[in-house]
């Protein structure tokens, strides 16, 4: 398998102490492609980002890295943006993201090109020779992630990337990682916040507790949930009987009925269907699948309330910064 699978982890676990923070993962990555590592706060995604960076190891189960088990050559072409921030206080943005590309075997005039490409690109180029204690926490954490990617790595591994960006520069940092994807990086992103994985992925993987509830692409993800439209139509009017030619399957709720979607099938079959059979037609609204309500179906009702709190906790964080 080698390094079409840049990271694969296989029965791995952690215990710090009595409490397990890592059951069991199975977790591949597969070669160019971007996975979403996801779920909420101490679900052990950090714990296992950890792992399959060498930084901690796992009491059970292995894990290769670029081929291998976690080494300082594979780490070289790998670039890791840990949860919890921090820079040199008394550098430079120009000077932190040259000191790190230099870590990684970058010439210091390659060094240098590299963090004035990047500074102006992510619009931090007049802040390029100021201290990082005059920049903002966005500015500060935007310096972070480029210095991950200075060194342009063939797998990058970001742990909550989005955390304490405002909506502006969480769409730059996704535009950022589509062209790191482009340029033919490997990616890997844990994150709370599903919607970025919605925009972002083509495979996740769903953390709960420590133990894996999900693992597969974004349309397996969504016909897990399962798909369906509501339409409603003038009372007495019985649009089971009238899909069922049509192989919808369609079950009264309230005023409307639920129109089942199979995975062939879309919105907009089923209203064609319906408009085909006949029926009077007085609303028709699309259920639009989103990972989060995945994520509550395969999980227990304490797993779902810890990523309401997760949600709830950083939009207060979001009104302190604000």
């Amino acid at each position: 398998m080698g390094e079409d699978m840049p990271l694969k982890m296989s029965g791995v676990s952690k215990w710090f102490g009595s409490f397990q923070a890592v059951r069991s993962l199975d977790f591949d990555v597969p070669k160019g492609s971007i996975v979403g590592f996801l779920g909420p706060n101490g679900a052990g995604k950090s714990t296992s980002l950890r792992m399959a960076l060498g930084v901690l190891s796992p009491d059970r189960g292995e894990v290769s890295l670029l081929g291998a088990p976690p080494n300082l050559e594979s780490l070289k072409r790998v670039g890791f943006l840990p949860e919890e921030r921090g820079l040199y206080k008394k550098m430079s943005p120009r000077q932190i993201i040259t000191y790190f590309a230099r870590l990684k075997g970058l010439s210091n005039r390659d060094a240098k090109a590299r963090a004035d490409e990047l500074l102006e690109m992510m619009g931090l180029g007049e802040f390029a020779r100021s201290r990082v204690t005059k920049l903002s926490k966005g500015m500060a954490q935007k310096v972070q992630i480029l210095s991950a990617l200075a060194h342009r790595p063939d797998f990058l591994i970001l742990d909550e990337p989005f955390s304490g960006l405002d909506p502006v520069n969480q769409q730059a940092l996704e535009d950022l990682i589509i062209e790191e994807h482009k340029r033919g990086a490997t990616i890997v992103f844990s994150t709370h916040v599903m919607e970025h994985a919605e925009r972002l992925c083509e495979k996740i993987v769903m953390m709960a507790r420590g133990r894996k509830v999900f693992d597969g692409t974004l349309d397996e993800a969504f016909a897990a949930l399962g798909r369906a439209v509501h339409i409603g139509v003038a009372e007495g009017f019985d649009l089971g009987a009238a899909l069922a030619p049509s192989g919808f399957e369609a079950v009264q709720e309230g005023d409307h009925w639920r129109v089942s979607l199979k995975p062939a099938q879309t919105s907009q079959d089923a209203l064609r269907a319906t408009l085909d059979s006949g029926a009077p037609i007085t609303s028709f609204t699309p259920q639009e699948a989103r990972l989060r309500d995945v994520f509550v179906s395969l999980v227990s009702d304490a797993e779902a309330q810890d990523l309401t709190d997760t949600l709830a906790a950083d939009a207060a964080e979001g009104r302190e910064a604000a």
